[in-house]
């Protein structure tokens, strides 16, 4: 027989396990809407058109990059907490409408509120794993507070381009 757990306290012991199914299902459903997040950035700032959306489509671009980074971070957590990492067959189809090409390439305002409704479900997320994982997984908090911190700041960032916009 191959003893696949040994730690004997903390988030990795089987005294843990309810705990830590919970926490990867968290993680899990963080890590899928880093990967749409990550889509529809990438989308839109391939298709907004015009000067004024010139700053929001390289910011987009330019944030793809962190998002793929969190979601490379869940992916981790998710395999360190002895779950698996799902593939494109799993993607959940209730994914977010909020940030899906609406057709109009210069609609730069729908396109900010969209962002910011996306951080806004990411923070309120987020802020949930770091409740669940106070007290019996602080690395899986410790993380997911510095993700949070990103989040919070883009949001910023585009709730100051909202200002500019509407």
């Amino acid at each position: 027989m191959t003893v696949t757990h040994h730690a004997k306290a903390g988030i990795l012991s089987d005294q843990n396990a309810a705990k830590r199914e919970e926490i990867v299902q968290l993680l899990t459903q963080a890590y899928w809407m880093e990967i749409e997040t990550v889509t529809n950035y990438l989308a839109q700032s391939s298709n907004l058109d015009g000067i004024r959306a010139a700053d929001i489509a390289a910011d987009l671009a330019a944030d793809v990059d962190e998002e793929l980074g969190h979601a490379k971070q869940f992916a981790a957590r998710i395999k360190e907490l002895y779950g698996t990492v799902p593939g494109s067959a799993d993607f959940p189809s209730d994914t977010d409408t909020g940030l899906q090409p609406n057709g109009d390439a210069t609609d730069v305002a729908s396109v900010i509120r969209g962002v910011i409704d996306a951080e806004s479900g990411a923070i309120e997320h987020y802020s949930r794993i770091i409740e669940v994982t106070d007290g019996v997984d602080w690395a899986t908090q410790d993380m997911v507070i510095a993700i949070l911190r990103d989040e919070e700041g883009h949001m910023r960032t585009y709730e100051r381009y909202l200002r500019e916009f509407a």
